[in-house]
């Protein structure tokens, strides 16, 4: 494969590459048949000083199939761990290859990942590719997420392979091309802690310190602070999910980024109508990855960081693992915190009073009770329309609102202040699952207009325009419950 690309502007360093060799396997993707350029993300590409002209040519193409190395790239495959639905095994990169980490020209580092790829050593009996609707799938989502002001990594383009890929049927095959923070996840050092030294756990805890959190690195006790941080940060992102009905579908240790992002776009949804119990994977049959039970799960997983951190925290265990137990206990309260705070935005309400958790969980209860939209209930009481939420005629929502109006008018900020707070808090669109449908449908069959439509409306989720009207209607009801698949 050529390594000469015409000015695309990549400027790759290679830091991961200096980590302990357990942790990565050198691999070069295998090249495709025909490629040819799906989707390409334009505005993500500027921001990080690429040239648009130069990614849409031929050899930037071939870049994004893996068909050509760019100059200073050197791939690699990475090896984690991780808890599947509980159960702990040995995995990695088994369809992905990370080409390398470039460098903006503001100092950021970004990974660029290729996702479909081709085999590596982690791949265990699979093909190592993916499949169209998953990779456009991915795209759609990770971009609704940044729009929607959630820690996310991001979609650069998406490449048709010219290939089949075969599942239960045959289907086009195609590449994504990741941006992240990085790739270190919780399930990386769980892989260090069971199958490499202590040493090498250290060096990637340095490492992920110098890259992620550089302003702890000088604290008494850096790898205390490490794990705060990704407590602190993942506290955070959950409840940004909870706050918009994001469902992650498979929040195994493998896809928990220590940098605070969402990662990992398999089988995510978004939630139409409220219910803590909603489930949309079809492997999830057990409901251990309900929209409810995110919180928990997040402070499940962030136990499993802090056991895998324990020989590094002090050099007595005992001492260590005290360390890890007072660290994780405060992950309920900094995540009710965060949950709190967001939706006191969502209703409008700037400061605190003891009963708003109450007036909250009463609102929601209502939700579930009735079966309301959850992003349309908070959208209409944006809008100062209640007889759209779907709650009227319900004399607890008329009890419910008559509250939540005598709330408002206790703080010092007017009613007008207190709307135009909510319209930046409750987006007015999502990527509502039979709307991704409808473009996946679309773009598999060569169409893109409908894609490039959607993702239009969800790059200003919070603009409550007119043209956004027809994108916040619910799907039509249907005896047969929506589900979601691992991307393929």
């Amino acid at each position: 494969m050529s390594k000469e690309i015409n000015n695309p502007g990549w400027n790759f360093d290679n830091s991961y590459n200096g980590l302990p060799k357990l942790l990565f396997t050198s691999q070069e993707p295998t090249p495709v048949r025909s490629p040819k350029l799906a989707v390409f993300n334009e505005p993500l590409a500027e921001s990080l000083g690429l040239n648009v002209e130069a990614l849409r040519s031929e050899n930037g193409v071939f870049v994004f199939a893996g068909n050509k190395i760019p100059e200073g790239a050197s791939p690699i495959a990475q090896s984690y761990a991780g808890h599947q639905f509980g159960h702990f095994t040995k995995l990695g990169d088994g369809r992905a290859l990370l080409l390398g980490e470039h460098i903006t020209p503001q100092g950021k580092r970004v990974d660029i990942q290729l996702k479909g790829s081709g085999r590596t050593p982690y791949s265990r009996g699979g093909d190592g590719r993916a499949a169209l609707g998953p990779m456009l799938r991915e795209y759609i989502i990770s971009e609704a997420m940044y729009a929607l002001g959630i820690p996310t990594t991001r979609s650069l383009a998406v490449v048709d392979t010219g290939e089949q890929v075969y599942r239960e049927t045959a289907l086009p095959g195609a590449i994504l091309t990741r941006v992240a923070a990085s790739h270190i996840r919780v399930g990386t050092f769980q892989f260090a802690a069971a199958w490499g030294t202590v040493e090498d756990l250290r060096k990637l805890a340095d490492y992920s310190i110098k890259r992620h959190y550089p302003e702890i690195e000088s604290n008494e006790n850096p790898y205390l602070s490490l794990l705060q941080q990704v407590i602190e940060h993942q506290a955070n992102l959950i409840a940004k999910w909870q706050l918009t009905g994001f469902i992650h579908g498979v929040m195994n240790t493998d896809n928990m980024a220590i940098s605070g992002e969402t990662i990992d776009y398999g089988p995510c949804a978004f939630m139409d109508t409220y219910d803590p119990a909603t489930v949309f994977s079809s492997i999830d049959r057990e409901g251990r990855y309900a929209y409810g039970s995110q919180p928990y799960i997040g402070g499940w997983n962030l136990a499993r960081f802090a056991e895998a951190l324990i020989p590094i925290l002090h050099s007595d265990e005992e001492q260590g693992l005290k360390l890890a137990q007072d660290a994780i206990s405060d992950y309920s309260k900094v995540y009710q915190e965060n949950w709190l705070k967001g939706m006191r935005a969502k209703l409008g309400i700037m400061n605190e009073e003891a009963g708003d958790e109450a007036l909250i969980e009463n609102l929601l209860q209502l939700m579930k009770q009735n079966q309301a939209d959850f992003t349309n209930t908070f959208r209409s009481l944006t809008l100062d329309q209640p007889e759209e939420t779907g709650l009227t005629g319900i004399s607890e929502f008329a009890q419910w609102h008559k509250q939540w109006k005598e709330r408002l008018g206790r703080q010092p900020e007017s009613i007008e202040s207190a709307h135009e707070w909510m319209r930046k808090s409750n987006p007015a669109v999502i990527p509502r699952n039979h709307r991704v449908e409808e473009a996946l449908k679309a773009a598999e069959k060569g169409d893109y207009r409908v894609m490039e439509r959607l993702l239009n409306v969800l790059s200003s989720p919070y603009g409550y325009t007119g043209e956004q009207n027809e994108y916040c209607k619910p799907p039509a009801p249907s005896k047969i419950p929506y589900q979601t698949f691992c991307g393929t």
